[in-house]
């Protein structure tokens, strides 16, 4: 089957996108609004650009007004942002902050979700988080306009933190210990449990 994407409805071809391009890490994107709400929400258009300098990029579907989401708006606002990786423990609690809430709830409270200060910058991080990253803003990239538009964030990583005991004998995350859930499509996740290993050719 060949699929035109100018012929396609926009949320079929969304939900064609999403069960092709999978499965998809999350993004728990952490950030606080110039008046010091907090906010905290999922996105899985998301992926690491390079180590050097170490950088990471999400993206954001603006509403169907074609306004900006919370987390956009704050980031611009404040030019930080923390990444949660999100583990299977979790899931229940990061879908429940993926629902629509008014600037100015504060998702980690409303969620009952603990909340702790970056390292290097104010945003806040999810305590239970086994590890995440603290950004500062590079730049954003509209794509598009009005509804269905989006921005990419791209953001220049200033810290990571790993609990200590997600660390293998090798001294990096260990990808087992850490259980780390991606989206798939429609409503289904997977795990990075169920995986397998190969060298790459030299």
């Amino acid at each position: 089957m060949l699929i035109d994407p100018e012929q396609v409805r926009p949320a079929d071809l969304y939900q064609t996108m999403i069960r092709l391009i999978a499965p998809r890490p999350i993004a728990w994107i952490g950030t606080v609004s110039s008046d010091g709400v907090p906010n905290l929400a999922p996105y899985s258009f998301f992926s690491g650009v390079t180590s050097r300098p170490p950088t990471l990029m999400f993206s954001s579907v603006s509403r169907p007004d074609g306004s900006l989401k919370d987390s956009v708006a704050n980031i611009l606002a404040t030019g930080e942002f923390t990444v949660n990786v999100v583990p299977h423990r979790l899931a229940e609690a990061m879908l429940a902050t993926s629902a629509e809430f008014p600037s100015e709830i504060d998702e980690f409270r409303a969620c009952d979700i603990a909340s702790a200060p970056g390292e290097r910058i104010a945003a806040p991080r999810v305590l239970e988080s086994p590890a995440h990253f603290e950004c500062r803003l590079m730049q954003t990239v509209p794509i598009g306009q009005g509804a269905g538009s989006a921005t990419i964030v791209i953001g220049r990583i200033v810290a990571i933190r790993v609990a200590d005991e997600m660390l293998g004998a090798d001294g990096f995350a260990d990808m087992g210990r850490l259980d780390l859930v991606g989206r798939l499509g429609g409503d289904a996740y997977a795990t990075t449990r169920d995986r397998f290993e190969r060298k790459r050719p030299s």
